[in-house]
């Protein structure tokens, strides 16, 4: 067959020709090239164009690469979709942004091109973060479309300092243009700024070397083409105007005030010197002027890791070596190899490292060990689909030992994301002790502790009812069911069909009586299918409708089986008609009743869902399709009764979204009934503590009602369960069933099991053959042990001995039984210790709306967006990458609309982890608002400034005293916020001690922020000028005692801020790691030779230490603070932002004035006043003063005469008493009207109430101020 032929114009490539181009390399076989001024046809064609063999001419580089893209390129399924969507945006978004650009047209239509790139860029970056290609786990047309609509840009436009906001981007440009059939087609790309200057082409078109054989040779281009580009340049520019103006008739209806708040956006700074991993990072340069998390964040996480600051033998000899302060030992809840980071983890993280943190700066021996739990399900099913997307294969033909050497690939390839991601969340965990469930060590365990406890009768084999996934032809437990409520006729897909299928009704039938056919006893079900493995009819035996049916039969209609009517008080006399059907095979209620009545179980659904033990035309049917099939059978024979809606649970298989079925397997299990009994018996005596304790009643209501655990799963991925079954070559013995236990025997080699099966049966090793048991251990068995095995157990060792119990077990409470009480029976039945003395349970995290978080609702937040930013179209574009059907898609999008209309700003790491340690209040789920995590990343901010200002007013050649105690004149101020700093480090301490996080962070912010940085910093700026010489020394009525006095007070200023920044930053380190490191490493040390190297592993402030508390100064304090906040409110009243009034201060009692005039200084300064006097007993004020009460102690005189304009405040009053007096009469109209209480809402009503008092306590103020003005007149 002929080779296509490829039209493309003169070289230089385009875009469009190197997409064709590289496509083509992929495909293999090399179209034959002509070169050509204008598309081949009749028309001017559009090029590049293929002419096929088959003679079709396909027109424009999407048709011509789509056709020369082999199957893999294009994608498969869902992913196919996935490829169109990104070949769609780099088409619409990309290509006309970068032709702009490159062009560089300059004004506002370069710069709209510029924003749109970069707008195109953030999406881009955000889809990549966690990915290695665009789609799936190779190259496709999508990232070959993508990457050549980007060369321009990258090439020509966007230098070093442009490219770095998008890391994940540059990443992946870099990797496909090195790939072999990109460099053959592109030849070496070299980014704009990184190697020899070059400007960009003169035609946006032209976009680099490279081509498909000798005819590559550039040529000159023809004047036909030159003016069709020309034509397009002006389309284009057109395009480009249009859009601005629009724009900016939306800019400017919006008004200027989104402006301002545009002009308000957080800045990025970035850390740019150069700093090679494990190096610490260079703070010997100026702050820069404002807290920007991507500086701070740099650099400081690889040295800590380098200097083993999180490992425990770090400061000490060894981890054995006795240690005063205790030890801490934590392990991580396993994430699965297959995750990344979400919400849960992130909130795990953060209260699990400022614990350890905190353990740590107090000096115990801490240890926090990482693990990584092997999935198996979940991994299963990511290698399965891997493996047929790429070549097509099921695991089974593949073979168990190559597939488990594809899913081990692939644990090498993705398995340590989540780690990456967890230390971007700056955990300070032990990483060269991370395990992996399936590592060697952990296997061991796994493999002793199945033979320990099937020697000991604890694990035993039976058959029962399990759930049942048939895409995974595996049972699965019960935290991989989700429970699907429907109200209910529903519709819902099922993986492998192509019809949506029925749920949510009951189908009612008849069953004829054998004796008396004309008589019938009616029963309902919501399964219809399983109709034919029913055994019996059950009513209730109070029920007087069927006491006449005592003994007697029915006739199964299609398999012909006699149906005995039994009877048992589990029958809801209310419920259908008050007779049910007994599938014991297929219902664990139903199962019961079999073995209370002695049923037969009759199976009649295979592994993979089809119908078995059924006569035709009904044998191996699909389940589903079985279903229809059953019910037009009865519809045919006169049994239909009628179907109604029925609400109802559907178990959904939460990895394969199958409907799971109840089916009858052999199995292991684990006797549980004397292991719970001990766990529970632990918490009784107070030997293991569940905080909160509101989950102690779970915890016994699970234990007191155990039912044994299904320990076995139909996987390949997973721990190889350690049991053979015998088979004796030897007639006295005779062959044994498979859910026979005394057939099966365990061992920890196939020698050692042999040795034991002819021990049991009495006869030589060598008349034994064994099989070992082709299943895997449930995944919750070996996370069971992770608190022993993560030390060698059964292997003695020193970090066992040291580690083991460990002290906190940190997770959430959904996975109390799952794993917590597994890990407390397995720890007590092998090591016969607890394996953690306390549990500390965090609360389930949701949106701000209190809703749980859903893809389908579009308000799941990724952790790292939150840290680094994201733009609404980023969030859109992370959308597309699921599975949702188009109508989830759209409400996802409106979700994430309504959420976040300008998508999420960067809030840095430190904001995230304190806003989720300040939201985790006991007992209650968490609704994270991103817009309070924000409000932390102020915070930072307020950080910042403090710490710049005290840096600056301690200066290059100030080193702090030896002693914690200031030196020079300490005043009012300098004791007041050490008593502040006292309690504070009370408080954390306690907090943390208790797991009272949000105390702990409340106490910690209120400290900086309202003592600190609000009032101790304002209070010593006069104290510090005036130390400096440029001061007035009257300025604040205080500092006559001239330059030894002020330099002394400025000496003691200076001391109490550096206590109180070294203090501060060390309470707020277990929150916020980056920023307190980054900030405590440019301060100077008390001791440049002995102290710590980091805030990692420096002392954390000790109330013994801090012990200044000092009750009378804090109410001398707070009384005058009392009197600024009146002050201020007063100056609000009046709108006096730049005049400083006059103040007089009216006390009753002398001891009180006598405080007011010590702190008058202070007043001064924190409420911008003029001159304050406090009055003598019997004196008035001046006239012409406002007046307000701040305490029962004093009362403040704000002298206004002189200060205000009376006539223009006299109008402006009056205007303002019109307009709330208006607003009132319509509110109250409102709230007067008829039904007004019956058809508002009740949140309205509260609203209405909440405006009526606030206007009416404004009317009043506005009236006093009112008859103050024109007294003034």
């Amino acid at each position: 067959m002929a080779a296509p032929r490829l039209f493309l114009r003169p070289p230089p490539e385009d875009a469009a020709a190197q997409r064709v181009l590289i496509a083509a390399r992929y495909g293999g076989a090399a179209p034959a090239l002509e070169r050509v001024a204008a598309g081949p046809g009749p028309g001017p064609g559009a090029l590049p164009a293929l002419r096929t063999p088959a003679g079709r001419l396909l027109a424009g580089p999407g048709a011509a690469a789509l056709f020369l893209s082999p199957p893999a390129l294009l994608g498969r399924g869902a992913a196919a979709a996935l490829v169109r969507q990104w070949v769609a945006f780099a088409e619409a978004e990309l290509l006309p942004a970068a032709a702009v650009t490159a062009r560089r047209p300059g004004g506002e239509t370069e710069e709209r091109a510029h924003a749109e790139l970069r707008r195109a860029l953030a999406a881009l970056d955000s889809h990549l973060q966690p990915r290695t290609f665009l789609v799936g786990e190779s190259v496709t047309l999508a990232d070959i479309t993508v990457t050549c609509a980007l060369l321009l840009p990258f090439q020509h436009v966007l230098g070093p300092a442009a490219r770095a906001p998008f890391p994940n981007v540059l990443r992946w440009f870099l990797m496909c243009v090195n790939q072999p059939h990109f460099r053959a087609v592109l030849g070496p790309v070299v980014l704009c700024g990184e190697g020899a200057a070059s400007a960009p082409p003169e035609e946006p078109e032209a976009m680099g070397p490279g081509a498909m054989g000798p005819e590559a040779a550039p040529l000159a281009k023809s004047a036909s083409q030159l003016k069709k580009e020309a034509k397009k340049r002006e389309k284009m520019e057109k395009f480009q105007q249009k859009k601005e103006k629009s724009q900016q008739q939306e800019k400017k209806a919006k008004g200027e005030k989104k402006e301002k708040k545009e002009r308000k956006e957080l800045g990025v700074i970035t850390y740019d010197r150069e700093t090679p991993p494990g190096e610490k990072k260079d703070v010997s340069g100026p702050m820069p002027e404002s807290y920007s998390p991507r500086y701070v964040e740099a650099a400081w996480y690889p040295w800590w890791e380098q200097q083993g600051f999180f490992k425990p033998e770090y400061g000490r000899s060894s981890v054995a070596q006795p240690n005063p302060r205790g030890v801490f030992m934590m392990c991580l809840p396993p994430p699965n190899v297959t995750g990344s980071l979400h919400l849960g983890h992130a909130l795990t993280g953060a209260i699990q490292d400022a614990l350890a943190r905190w353990h740590r700066m107090r000096g115990a021996t801490t240890l926090w060990v990482p693990g990584c739990d092997h999935a198996g399900i979940a991994t299963q099913v990511v290698v399965e689909r891997r493996l047929w997307r790429e070549s097509g294969r099921t695991r089974h033909q593949l073979g168990r030992e190559a597939f488990l050497r594809e899913v081990w690939r692939w644990k090498e390839e993705k398995g340590d994301r989540i780690y990456h991601q967890l230390k971007r969340l700056g955990t300070s965990m032990d990483w060269d002790r991370a395990c992996f469930t399936m590592d060697p060590k952990l296997s061991r365990a796994v493999c002793e502790a199945f033979v320990r406890l099937h020697d000991e009768g604890l694990i035993y084999r039976s058959k029962r009812l399990v759930n049942w996934s048939c895409a995974l032809k595996s049972a699965i437990s019960d935290i991989e069911v989700d429970k699907k409520e429907l109200g209910g006729r529903t519709l819902l897909s099922v993986p492998g069909y192509e019809a949506k299928v029925e749920f949510g009704v009951l189908v009612s039938f008849a069953y004829a009586l054998e004796d008396h056919e004309e008589e019938e006893v009616v029963v309902a079900t919501t399964r219809l299918e399983t109709m034919l493995g029913d055994v019996a009819v059950a009513v209730h035996p109070e029920d007087p409708r069927y006491q006449h049916l005592r003994g007697r039969r029915v006739r199964h209609p299609f398999t012909g089986r006699s149906l005995p009517i039994i009877h048992d008080d589990f029958v809801d006399v209310t419920f259908g008609t008050g007779a049910v059907k007994i599938t014991p095979a297929h219902d664990a209620t139903d199962f019961e009743v079999g073995q209370r009545h002695g049923l037969p179980c009759v199976t009649v659904l295979s592994d993979e869902g089809r119908l078995v033990n059924v006569p035709p035309p009904f044998l191996g049917m699909r389940r589903f399709e079985a279903r229809g099939a059953v019910l037009e059978a009865l519809k045919q024979q006169g049994l239909f009764r009628g179907v109604r809606d029925n609400p109802m649970v559907v178990p959904i298989c939460s990895r394969s979204k199958d409907v799971v079925e109840p089916l009858l397997k052999p199995q292991w299990y684990v006797r549980c009934e004397g292991l719970a009994r001990g766990a529970a018996e632990a918490v009784r005596r107070g030997d293991l503590r569940i905080l909160p304790h509101g989950h102690t009643r779970t915890w016994f209501q699970w234990m007191d009602n155990i039912r044994d655990w299904c320990i076995s799963r139909q996987l390949w991925w997973g721990h190889r369960i350690p049991a053979y079954f015998v088979t004796v070559r030897d007639p006295a013995v005779p062959p044994g069933e498979d859910e026979d236990g005394r057939y099966w025997v365990s061992g920890r080699s196939e020698d050692e099991a042999r040795a034991k099966a002819a021990r049991a049966f009495g006869v030589s090793p060598e008349s034994v053959d064994l099989r070992q048991d082709e299943d895997v251990l449930d995944t919750w068995f070996s996370s069971g042990l992770f608190p022993f095995s993560i030390f060698g157990w059964p292997e003695p060792s020193e970090e066992l001995e040291v580690f083991y119990p460990g002290t906190l077990l940190e997770t959430g409470h959904d996975i109390l039984f799952f794993w917590v009480a597994r890990m407390v029976m397995l720890g007590l039945a092998l090591t016969g210790r607890l394996p953690f003395r306390e549990v500390y349970l965090h609360a389930v995290v949701r949106d701000a709306h209190g809703r749980k978080m859903s893809k389908s609702l579009g308000n799941v937040i990724d952790p790292l967006d939150v840290v680094t930013g994201i733009s609404l179209e980023g969030l859109h574009a992370q959308l597309e990458s699921s599975n949702l059907d188009p109508a989830e898609l759209e409400r996802a999008r409106q979700g994430q609309k309504s959420d976040f209309p300008n998508g999420i700003p960067e809030c840095g790491t430190d904001a995230l982890r304190f806003a989720l340690c300040a939201y985790t209040a006991q007992g209650r789920d968490i609704n994270l608002d991103v817009g309070r995590v924000l409000g932390y990343r102020h915070f930072c901010n307020k950080l910042w400034n403090g710490a710049r200002f005290t840096l600056r007013a301690l200066g290059p050649a100030y080193r702090p005293p030896a002693a914690l105690q200031p030196r020079g004149a300490v005043g009012l101020a300098e004791g007041w916020i050490r008593s502040r700093l006292s309690l504070v480090v009370a408080q954390c301490g306690a907090a943390l001690g208790a797991y009272d996080f949000p105390a702990a962070t409340t106490a910690a912010h209120g400290f900086w922020l309202y003592d600190l940085c609000d009032v101790y910093l304002e209070c010593v700026k006069p104290v510090l000028a005036r130390g400096a010489g440029d001061g007035d020394g009257d300025a604040d009525g205080a500092g006559d005692g001239g330059g030894e006095e002020a330099a002394a007070a400025a000496l003691a200023a200076r001391d109490t801020l550096y206590t109180c920044l070294d203090a501060g930053l060390r309470l707020l380190a277990p929150f916020m790691p980056f920023v307190t490191e980054e900030l405590w490493q440019r301060l100077p040390r008390r001791d440049p030779s002995g102290d710590p190297p980091s805030l990692c592993v420096s002392p954390y402030p000790d109330p013994q230490q801090y012990c200044w508390r000092d009750l009378e100064l804090e109410a001398t304090m707070e009384f005058a603070l009392g009197i600024v906040r009146t002050l201020r409110s007063l100056r609000a009243d009046y709108n006096l932002t730049r005049s400083r009034a006059d103040c007089f201060l009216q006390c009753p009692e002398a001891e009180w004035a006598a405080r007011a005039r010590c702190c008058s200084s202070y007043i001064r300064t924190l409420a911008s006043c003029g001159a304050l006097r406090v009055l003598e007993p019997g004196e008035s004020p001046p006239p012409g003063c406002a007046v307000a009460v701040a305490s029962d102690r004093c009362t403040v005189h704000l002298l206004l005469k002189g200060v205000i304009d009376a006539p223009k405040e006299l109008a402006k009053l009056g205007g303002r008493r019109e307009e709330l007096g208006r607003q009132l009469e319509r509110l109250r109209e409102r709230r007067a009207a008829p039904e007004y209480g019956a058809k508002v809402p009740p949140a309205v009503q509260e609203a209405d109430a909440a405006k009526l008092a606030q206007a009416e306590a404004e009317l009043h103020k506005v009236l006093e101020a009112l008859e103050l003005v024109q007294r003034m007149l």
